[in-house]
């Protein structure tokens, strides 16, 4: 073999040996499926996965069956003979989350409960890094939590929804800390029993957007346990000061009949190691202990 042959045959080799590491480092990468998977939170069906809890009442009484299922709905009803006596309630999802997008779809129907505060004419809230459900004292009346607002139109006036309320927190909006309980965002106004859906978005502490109709309509950052507007709380779970960086997702009762068609979130922590087979580049958070090789 002339010398000219034998540098043709390294060259095929060599190409050939590079051929085979790349084959080889394709297989070790696996393809990945990045389609969303969206957690349907209610699903239509049944209530297993949820858990009330009324002031004045132990956590899974569902206080005169005013969380309903039905007709492929999650409802708050209250009877017609019916009168507030400051029982409000909270309906509790099973797992908390950190980092996440939420969307619900709902609608405020009928009247009002007898005796119902006027702020709560049709006012619910999807309140997010709830504390423990186990935690909230006897006759706690709202959770240590941020509210994502829902208030539905009167029919006249301007009413935003999904503004933020909070219970036992306080945020930090712009660079100042913000104190004062509640604050209006930009949306515009949904009046009668129309079906509206409303988005969040939740990384941890770092950042916190409420989305309507694709638009930013309020955000803030930095929430920690402290301020007021919560009564009857269990001492222990107030470390106020403290980070609010996850919680659980629960939504009122709080006198005015509402439906949601659909709770459904996409969680944002998961597995970012490349090679596992269960990588999605949409998460934000790694948690690669759910990692699937």
């Amino acid at each position: 073999m002339n010398r000219n042959t034998f540098k043709h045959f390294i060259a095929i080799l060599s190409l050939a040996v590079f051929g085979m590491l790349l084959c080889i480092s394709c297989k070790e990468q696996p393809k990945h499926d990045n389609t969303e998977e969206w957690l349907s939170l209610f699903d239509g069906a049944n209530y297993g996965d949820w858990t009330p809890k009324f002031a004045g009442y132990e956590l899974g009484v569902n206080h005169k069956n005013r969380f309903v299922y039905e007709d492929s709905l999650l409802r708050v009803r209250y009877a017609e003979k019916d009168t507030f006596k400051g029982n409000f309630g909270h309906l509790y999802y099973k797992q908390k989350f950190s980092h996440y997008k939420l969307r619900a779809t709902y609608r405020f129907v009928g009247e009002q409960m007898t005796n119902g505060p006027a702020w709560a004419f049709r006012n619910n809230g999807l309140m997010l890094h709830c504390q423990e459900p186990s935690t909230l004292g006897l006759d706690q009346d709202f959770p240590i939590s941020l509210e994502l607002q829902l208030l539905g139109g009167g029919g006249t006036d301007d009413r935003t929804t999904a503004n933020l309320c909070t219970p036992g927190t306080n945020v930090v909006m712009g660079d100042s800390l913000f104190r004062p309980h509640c604050i209006g965002s930009s949306s515009k106004t949904y009046h009668g029993d129309q079906w509206v859906e409303v988005e969040a978005l939740v990384l941890g502490d770092s950042l916190v957007q409420h989305i309507m109709e694709g638009q930013v309509v309020l955000e803030f950052n930095k929430p920690t346990i402290g301020g007021g507007n919560i009564g009857g709380y269990n001492e222990n779970a107030y470390e106020e000061g403290k980070p609010l960086k996850e919680g659980y997702i629960s939504i009122q009762a709080e006198t005015h009949p509402i439906d949601f068609k659909a709770i459904e979130l996409l969680d944002l922590c998961g597995c970012m190691d490349k090679k596992a087979k269960n990588y999605k580049d949409y998460y934000v958070k790694a948690d690669n202990s759910s990692c699937v090789y």
